[in-house]
């Protein structure tokens, strides 16, 4: 049986006493980060070590959104744009929708051809004036109609080739006004405002297979706690955004939550995560993690059981250079434009 936890590794090879930790606490999947990456052929060494060490086709995540966020790069991978860039690109809806499906879809060729089959993408947050930039440009606009219509369109690319999309950050990261990796935020908005504009991209996307839960105080819900370690948070997650899917936790280490790992993991589990997330790699935190996190069962197995479910395994057929060549003459001229400034590797 697994356990209801997301480790990172240190560097580009497993380490034998990381090999051993896996083996013994059987986590249900991995996550990947620039310091995991150099080459597609030592990427492709390192996702069949991941699954070695726990004797399973485990799944395998990386945070693939274009722009600031994204761990496979130059020179062995495409610079995809960030979020903002479909719609300025063309200035259309409906050829917006078309871009970003594709983008979608080449980014799960690249990842799929090195053994990684879960993207923490697309970023579903509706940004408001004044909010904190780390969401910034990688939202797909600032309206909750065209974030649903571009969110999903990069959602169907992925899953079409063969790799799931992880929704986030439920229920909405737009309005803080704080970075969750450095501070705890708290939004005041009334449950009215936010249903109408923060949780409709969500609301209108219940049916993906995977969600990530926002470092976010939202008073009209919980006063006292974070969306991820809110028993209110997640059952209005549940009910009022109609999300039946798998629900991840966002990193564990950021600055937003409180307490020793342990007890972050124990709390976020508590409220109704289905699993947690240990980012960085350090093997010491995540024997701490790991004292926090018991068996993935019940509902939450199922959950994931029918997560995994969505996986195609013969992806659409795609022209790969074709399909580039596409891509990038309906971005011509607008990528330089579009660039924002680098944001740190914890990103999530």
């Amino acid at each position: 049986m697994t356990s209801a936890a997301i480790y990172g590794c240190s560097g580009l090879e497993l380490t034998e006493a990381e090999q051993a930790f896996f083996a013994e606490v059987r986590p249900w999947g991995f996550i990947l980060f620039r310091r995991n990456v150099d080459n597609p052929d030592q990427v492709r060494r390192l996702t069949a070590a991941l699954r070695a060490s726990v004797g399973r086709d485990a799944p395998i995540l990386v945070d693939q959104e274009g722009g600031r966020v994204q761990r496979l790069g130059p020179p062995h991978w495409p610079k995809y744009p960030p979020g903002d860039a479909y719609l300025k690109a063309t200035n259309d809806p409906l050829s917006a929708r078309e871009l970003a499906r594709l983008g979608g879809r080449l980014m799960a060729h690249d990842l799929k051809a090195v053994g990684i089959n879960v993207d923490c993408a697309p970023v579903l947050d509706v940004p408001v004036p004044g909010a904190h930039d780390i969401i910034g440009d990688r939202a797909y606009a600032n309206d909750p109609a065209l974030v649903t219509q571009l969110g999903r369109a990069m959602a169907e690319g992925l899953l079409a080739g063969g790799v799931l999309p992880v929704i986030k950050h439920m229920p909405g990261h737009g309005r803080a006004f704080g970075d969750t990796h450095k501070e705890l935020p708290t939004v005041h908005a009334d449950l009215d405002t936010l249903d109408a504009w923060d949780f409709a991209p969500f609301k209108a996307m219940s049916d993906m297979p995977i969600g990530m839960t926002a470092h976010i105080v939202f008073t009209a819900i919980d006063k006292k706690r974070p969306a991820t370690q809110s028993r209110k948070a997640i059952r209005m997650i549940r009910e009022r955004l109609g999300f039946g899917g798998l629900l991840l936790s966002d990193d564990l280490v950021m600055n937003a939550l409180s307490g020793t790992l342990t007890e972050r993991a124990e709390k976020s589990l508590k409220a109704g995560c289905d699993l947690v997330i240990h980012w960085n790699g350090d093997l010491d935190e995540m024997r701490q993690v790991a004292e926090g996190v018991g068996k993935l069962k019940g509902r939450s197995a199922r959950r994931a059981e029918a997560a995994l479910a969505r996986i195609v395994h013969t992806p659409e057929p795609l022209d790969v250079r074709a399909a580039r060549d596409r891509f990038d003459a309906l971005l011509s001229g607008r990528l330089d434009a579009a660039k924002g400034p680098d944001v740190g590797e914890a990103q999530a």
